[in-house]
């Protein structure tokens, strides 16, 4: 379907076009029509989708039809994201998109100074894009006042859920009007997700565009069996062999990103590392550089990449395999975006074997392993795994193995559970 066809103003598709666009995606074809008409959404996208121009170009629109010019606007519309980085992806969307009206908006998040956001809040914005743990504390200071919210959009709400925000979540609701608008988008329905909509949606209507924990059917899968201890070796391999020049890596922690990144340097391969310990301005500048090209490698672990949005990004690495299968599908779901093809390869050492057999189980298919010549794994190291129990279940062709990951890591659950909870505002920036 056409933006145009979507009955939305000249504006908004004056925007739409100068971002090149004209075709909307499904997500943005059924989302936007159910938004314009003031109806609550339930809506299951996986990223990559097109679901953020899916809410704020029907939300403008909104705004657009009440407009009533003051000097000093209140916020009326709050968005929720669960990272800064996906925070600051939202408002680019709502920038671009509301390049030709007359609304301001603010992006709120910790890892930087309160100061500037305090000020801009005070001259006044009609748009509010946070995290939760930075607006309870601009909502502490009275910085803010969201007692004229008409319209709430929680993005990506089990990311949110994983990461033990509800209970913020929970305070900033009983704060907004109870009568308003509510949009909720999630990558998966869950128990908790519905719950979570039943609890604060109005007979919402449901829309799913992507089955549930389904990968991208543009992404080529390939995994290469390899000891743990050549991993990097593999990698730097790959990258210089088939030049590649804008890689996504994904570790499962943050010490294990920033080893990676120390060592791809050593390779003398351009690199950065983002996760929960970096500075905003550090995470703000590695994600430019990756952009431009100035880098070729970014190495990211699960919280700090959720929200990275880059148009056709070529190469995914699971340096390391998620624990959470899951995470697997939101990993390589950030290639292969907007109709482009992508390629998503996994580096996996025998006490992965499990965790591989789990992501297969949830994908509902095998994925093509491929035994690169000279990168064997070494056959002692195999039966020592065989030998503990780990290959009694089987495999694949591969042989067995038992994840030692869980056991050695149990807090890191692919950043979910108990230790995401623990750190949860330092990952979405509170401080």
């Amino acid at each position: 379907m056409l933006f145009k066809d979507l009955g939305l103003s000249a504006e908004l598709l004056q925007a739409v076009e100068k971002q090149g666009y004209d075709e909307a995606t499904p997500i943005q074809a059924q989302a936007i029509p159910l938004v314009l008409e003031g109806k609550d959404v339930l809506a299951g996208a996986q990223t990559g989708t097109g679901k953020t121009a899916g809410f704020t170009l029907p939300v403008l629109q909104l705004l657009q039809r009440s407009h009533r010019a003051s000097q000093k606007p209140h916020p009326r519309v709050l968005v929720l994201t669960p990272t800064r980085e996906l925070a600051a992806q939202v408002q680019e969307s709502v920038r671009d998109y509301g390049r030709y009206l007359p609304f301001r908006s603010a992006v709120i998040f910790g890892g930087v100074s309160i100061n500037p956001q305090k000020q801009k809040l005070i001259k006044g914005v009609d748009i509010v894009v946070a995290t939760p743990g930075r607006l309870l504390d601009h909502v502490g200071q009275r910085s803010i006042d969201l007692s004229k919210i008409e319209i709430l959009i929680l993005d990506e709400a089990d990311r949110m859920l994983d990461m033990g925000f509800i209970r913020d979540i929970r305070k900033l609701l009983n704060i907004i009007p109870k009568q308003r608008q509510t949009l909720l988008f999630s990558a998966t329905f869950s128990k908790e997700i519905r719950n979570l909509a039943s609890e604060f949606l109005k007979q919402p209507a449901q829309i799913q565009v992507t089955p549930e924990n389904t990968a991208v059917e543009l992404v080529s899968q390939i995994v290469y069996p390899v000891d743990k201890k050549r991993k990097r070796e593999l990698l730097s391999h790959k990258i210089g062999e088939e030049e590649w020049q804008q890689v996504l890596v994904f570790t499962r922690t943050k010490h294990s990103a920033n080893k990676l990144t120390e060592q791809l340097g050593d390779d003398g391969i351009t690199s950065a590392a983002i996760h929960g310990n970096k500075s905003q301005g550090a995470r703000t500048k590695a994600l430019a550089d990756f952009k431009a090209g100035n880098i070729r490698v970014l190495v990211a672990t699960d919280i700090a990449a959720r929200g990275i949005d880059i148009e056709k990004l070529p190469h995914v690495v699971n340096f390391e395999l998620p624990n959470v299968p899951e995470d697997y599908v939101h990993r390589i779901g950030r290639t292969a975006r907007a109709g482009q093809k992508g390629h998503a390869i996994s580096l996996v050492c025998v006490d992965e074997l499990k965790l591989l057999r789990d992501i297969e189980k949830v994908l509902g298919l095998e994925i093509e392993k491929i035994n690169l010549p000279g990168y064997d794994v070494d056959p002692l190291i195999k039966a020592e795994a065989i030998r503990n129990g780990g290959g009694r279940s089987g495999g694949g062709r591969n042989g067995g193995g038992r994840s030692g990951d869980g056991r050695n890591n149990p807090g890191n659950r692919g950043n979910h559970g108990g230790k995401a909870r623990g750190n949860s505002r330092a990952a979405s920036g509170r401080r």
